[in-house]
């Protein structure tokens, strides 16, 4: 009787481009585990982020509004679960290989900070300015889940989360369109949001974009993955259609602008900055208050790479809720 998991391989051999990454051809783990008779190596990785502790507290995590009221703003968690359906419909498209992109695009954020870009500005001044949330996110699969002992991903999931943003291009076509559909994600949701926030409308945008890639929201979705699926068939490399990707870009460039930077909405951002670093600072003072993994770690690590960690892995309410408790005098109430 076959195992599940050889089915699943020879349909990537009959099914999927000669540009797909095949499972059966992963460099491996870290830590060398025996193979799972149900699924392949990408889908036990997909499992495994999704079952993490830090995939939980995603949905507690800024993606641009902090904490908000309305509960139909984008967290850190759904902005990944849209990330994650993009990049499956450009990978089925481009017949490469979904289980692969799912589990990259799953773990793309595990790193991010509390109160979103706010709080890797906040750690890059406290701790290290070249800290990055794609590379804590290979830190958090790597050593900080599980206790410390980490997720043990492979190669090609690890890698495609470290280069989800930046310079640097993943060594897959998965990778590769798990950053496309990063972009493209929060490009459009945040747009979304920003109307809802009453900043933003979308008179605001200029019309020379409207007009290349859509006036709705899933409009412009489909004429961007449109134009990178017809540019990127057949082909050994992915890319997007020059007009579209001039225009997205130029779209990116205005909610960075308007929305990112300058907007009423992002007004906190120095309190939630000096929040994070009061926290770092405490930390870095009582390193021993910190939880047990955390401070197993310092002689290895050091105590501020330790502190760095901790705050990192925090929820926007649970980094409010520490600073609170630390800082924030209790009310008296005697006792009546």
């Amino acid at each position: 009787m076959s195992r599940i998991s050889d089915v699943f391989l020879q349909r990537e051999k009959s099914m999927l481009s000669e540009f797909a990454f095949f499972s059966s051809e992963t460099k491996g783990r870290l830590v060398p585990i025996e193979s799972c008779q149900n699924r392949t190596e990408f889908q036990r990785d997909r499992d495994r982020i999704i079952h993490s502790k830090s995939f939980r507290r995603l949905m507690n995590k800024t993606q641009v509004f902090f904490s908000p009221v309305d509960e139909h703003y984008r967290t850190r968690l759904t902005h990944t679960l849209e990330v994650a359906q993009i990049a499956r419909i450009i990978a089925r498209a481009l017949r490469l290989n979904e289980d692969l992109v799912e589990a990259i695009a799953m773990g793309h954020d595990l790193g991010h900070t509390p109160f979103g870009h706010a709080g890797e500005e906040a750690l890059q001044r406290c701790f290290d300015p070249s800290f990055s949330h794609n590379e804590q996110s290979l830190r958090v699969v790597d050593i900080l889940e599980r206790d410390g002992e980490g997720l043990n991903l492979t190669y090609e999931v690890r890698d495609g989360i470290v280069n989800h943003t930046g310079k640097r291009q993943a060594a897959t076509l998965e990778g590769v369109v798990v950053k496309f559909a990063d972009r493209i994600a929060y490009i459009n949701h945040d747009i979304d949001d920003a109307c809802r926030a009453g900043i933003l409308s979308l008179d605001d945008i200029p019309r020379d974009i409207i007009r290349t890639l859509g006036e709705g929201h899933s409009d412009r979705i489909n004429t961007m993955v449109s134009a990178l699926i017809e540019e990127s068939e057949n082909k050994p490399v992915i890319s997007m259609r020059a007009e579209i990707y001039e225009a997205m870009m130029e779209l990116r460039d205005f909610l960075f602008r308007n929305v990112y930077k300058n907007s009423v909405a992002k007004q906190e951002e120095e309190k939630a900055q000096q929040l994070l670093v009061s926290l770092y600072e405490y930390f870095l003072a009582h390193p021993c208050e910190m939880p047990m993994l955390y401070q197993r770690n310092m002689e290895r690590d050091g105590v501020p790479r330790c502190v760095c960690d901790y705050i990192s892995c925090m929820t926007d309410r649970y980094a409010i809720h520490t600073y609170q408790r630390l800082f924030i005098p209790e009310v008296w109430r005697g006792n009546n």
